[in-house]
């Protein structure tokens, strides 16, 4: 019987099936696994070497499987994969876990094979011919025995100065493709559009005129520094990454930094958006302060003066232009 959207239940499985799916798990992982190894080689060659040993490790798991499948079924291996098996464990692509920090890469490693030893162990514990189970078990042992195997990688690798090192490396990373051009963006995005929104809210006392305004002049402004971000460096020499992603970063933030203080004026009232428009203003400067001094090591009362002190220049600024 097929369940819905032709998934197979695994139940519903025969022995020669669940080999085979256990084949082409196995062959992903280590697919995966590569892919972690050459996504951190140039930066953490020591991280890369436990994924290139884990990738081996799963090779020889696969292997074993292949041959065992060779003496109770012959040559030809069914095409079955996780995603043909409802409720089978699902893997993130890769492609939303190599941009994570090298901490999450090894957390997602871990979780890989603590989900592949349960499945084995649930599976086996549903079965009920005595040779499918002694099969099943014998994965599960081997899912834990390569989790140990990683640990043993980990340790021949990656000493704790060496995690210390690569740590200090993620992070910095982190900052130079992340934080520096949002923090750009957030500071220009907040500053830079206070003028003109004020300035119109004040002149004209029209709610939604301010709103169109503020609304245009942020998302005029994202535009503006994400190209810039993205088109001033490529990230090659200066070590700063990707320049899609620091554009990403300094343009959306640049846009939320404007946006901050334009939404409160879809309140009709001219008063009330313009009293909470301003304390908009106000956290966003004393946030941008923290973000400072918790990312690029600025002195908070340094920070506080620079970004303070000129967010309320310019805010003074538009409300005397629009007063006048």
């Amino acid at each position: 019987m097929m369940p819905a959207f032709g998934r197979r239940r695994f139940r519903d499985l025969s022995e020669q099936e669940i080999l085979a799916l256990a084949i082409s798990s196995e062959e992903d992982d280590a697919r995966i696994y590569r892919q972690y190894a050459e996504r951190l080689r140039a930066e953490f060659p020591s991280s890369a070497a436990v994924f290139d040993g884990m990738a081996a490790e799963e090779d020889g798991h696969r292997q074993r499987l292949i041959d065992l499948h060779r003496k109770r079924f012959g040559e030809v291996i069914p095409l079955i994969r996780r995603e043909h098996v409802a409720g089978y464990y699902a893997r993130r692509p890769v492609w939303l876990v190599e941009n994570l920090p090298i901490e999450r890469i090894r957390e997602e490693a871990e979780a890989m094979e603590r989900q592949a030893e349960q499945f084995y162990l649930n599976a086996a514990s549903r079965m009920q011919d005595a040779e499918t189970r002694k099969l099943l078990g014998d994965l599960a042992a081997a899912e834990a025995g390569h989790e140990q195997r990683a640990d043993e990688l980990i340790r021949e690798h990656l000493s704790d100065e060496t995690r210390d090192e690569e740590g200090r490396a993620s992070h910095r990373q982190f900052v130079l493709t992340w934080v520096q051009p949002g923090l750009a963006g957030l500071m220009d995005g907040s500053v830079s559009t206070l003028a003109p929104i004020f300035a119109t809210a004040f002149a004209t006392q029209d709610t939604w005129t301010t709103f169109l305004v503020g609304l245009a002049a942020s998302v005029g402004a994202g535009i503006s520094m994400g190209f810039t971000e993205a088109a001033s460096d490529d990230g090659e020499l200066s070590g700063r990454g990707s320049p899609l992603k620091r554009g990403i970063a300094s343009g959306v933030m640049t846009a939320l930094g404007g946006l901050g203080h334009a939404l409160p004026y879809l309140i009709p009232h001219f008063w009330t958006a313009t009293i909470i428009a301003t304390i908009v203003v106000f956290v966003e400067l004393w946030a941008i302060a923290w973000i400072q001094k918790r990312y690029m090591q600025t002195p908070f009362l340094r920070a506080a003066f620079q970004v303070v002190l000129g967010g309320a220049l310019v805010f003074a600024a538009g409300v005397l232009i629009g007063s006048g």
